[in-house]
């Protein structure tokens, strides 16, 4: 099973996708399953998980439907308010939902960078394991070591890190974050996608080989048992192509063996994410 771990979709609005700025005018419309499946059919994979980009029940809702139409959606990241007291009601109610395979809130955007050591939000944490969710963390590079403080207080919760915490690939900056992404990849609770990088790299001018000290920190942080594929479809469209930024990964792995280069591509986001 080859899936791509991430993804997006959604009925453009600007109220909504407020994040979509001028020079992002590529993302300015509506990006749904049938143009999708084209592109996972073209690129040889089965299926994917569909991750929030929206903060709203309404949001996970939205991705839970369209999951329920098209089979080669096999999970969803969705998101609650983990902010509030106690979330254990609508906790309970989502995960009754078969396709929902965990939670994520866009951490990266909150003024506070303390933000995942929030008391209420913490103890929310605390509650996905019963559920069976997993989480996303979603971050810059700044907010590495609160990261490490946060999977601490849970080593039985299932965590992955979206988009190798965006470091900095246009300016060619390897430290501090690749000591500190080292430090997290000693958590084995913790996973990590190879996702999210071209859109961190020069635009119009990035080439395959920028990408490989990073490629490489991670993959010795996390090792091939804890790392999965994932486009960041449609937002990687700003640098790339579907098949171009899959690509860049998929050819970095060839190094390794069948069975890692299969873990990697799919099985892995299969295990983590318990994909139906």
């Amino acid at each position: 099973m080859k899936i791509d771990s991430h993804q997006h979709f959604w009925h453009y609005h600007p109220d909504t996708h407020g994040w979509i700025d001028d020079e992002m005018a590529v993302l300015r419309r509506d990006y749904l399953p049938d143009e999708l499946q084209g592109e996972l059919k073209q690129a040889g994979y089965d299926g994917c998980v569909a991750v929030q980009a929206a903060q709203s029940e309404a949001e996970t809702r939205f991705l839970l439907d369209l999951a329920a139409k098209h089979e080669f959606i096999r999970g969803v990241v969705g998101w609650l308010d983990l902010t509030v007291d106690n979330a254990e009601v609508p906790l309970a109610a989502f995960a009754e939902e078969k396709k929902l395979s965990g939670l994520r809130h866009i951490v990266q955007d909150e003024v506070d960078d303390n933000f995942l050591l929030q008391e209420n939000f913490m103890g929310n944490i605390a509650r996905l394991e019963k559920f069976g969710l997993t989480y996303d963390i979603l971050i810059y590079p700044k907010h590495l070591a609160v990261a490490r403080e946060f999977v601490a207080a849970f080593p039985n919760q299932k965590f992955v890190l979206d988009h190798l915490a965006k470091p900095f690939i246009r300016a060619g900056e390897m430290m501090p974050w690749a000591a500190e992404i080292k430090l997290l990849g000693k958590f084995p609770n913790v996973h990590c996608k190879f996702s999210g990088m071209i859109t961190e790299a020069d635009w119009q001018h990035w080439q395959p080989a920028d990408f490989a000290p990073y490629l490489d920190t991670v993959l010795s942080a996390f090792g091939p048992e804890r790392l999965m594929i994932g486009s960041d479809w449609p937002v990687c469209r700003l640098a790339g192509e579907y098949s171009a930024v899959m690509s860049v990964v998929e050819d970095y792995i060839r190094r390794l063996s069948v069975a890692e280069q299969a873990a990697i591509l799919g099985e892995n986001a299969r295990d983590f994410y318990g994909l139906i």
